[in-house]
């Protein structure tokens, strides 16, 4: 049983590296629940300090990855309306035009709430959408490499 939870760890610490960059897997927290069984193992042992610290950090990147467009469209002199617009477009990406579509309907979602906002100013529309798309580029990458850090961290338990 140890090796199968040792096989299924694994696979799910890879699969939350997809995860980081496809958005159809919730990366981040299979790479939780990698480390975790991992844990219950037998073959590696993290502390509970440890595994809260993982925690914290996968909930606080996963809740940053989906309110950072937003956030950031505001931050480069969006509206409310392109914050709105920002987040509604990641989410109605994610369903439809999946990986690409949260890309896009971030970058879209910010312009059109930009441009129903404030109608004649496109430059300002397109600069708040790069705000939305500059997020975007950070919660990925910040997703990637914190998977990365979790099966570094599986692999040196396991050979430790």
């Amino acid at each position: 049983m140890e090796i199968f939870l040792i096989i299924l760890a694994f696979v799910l610490l890879i699969c939350g590296i997809l995860g980081s960059i496809l958005p159809i897997l919730p990366g981040l927290p299979l790479s939780y629940i990698g480390l975790l069984l991992i844990n219950w193992s037998g073959f590696g042992s993290f502390s509970t300090l440890f595994l809260i610290v993982f925690a914290v950090i996968v909930v606080v990147i996963s809740f940053m990855d989906y309110f950072l467009p937003s956030i950031m469209a505001k931050k480069f002199g969006g509206s409310r309306y392109a914050s709105i617009g920002s987040f509604l477009g990641l989410i109605i990406g994610v369903f439809f035009f999946a990986p690409w579509g949260m890309i896009i309907g971030a970058f879209l979602g910010a312009f059109v709430g930009e441009l129903i906002h404030n109608n004649k100013d496109n430059e300002k529309a397109l600069k708040v959408a790069l705000g939305a798309f500059l997020a975007f580029i950070v919660g990925t990458g910040a997703k990637l490499i914190t998977a990365c850090i979790m099966l570094f961290f599986g692999v040196k338990a396991l050979f430790a």
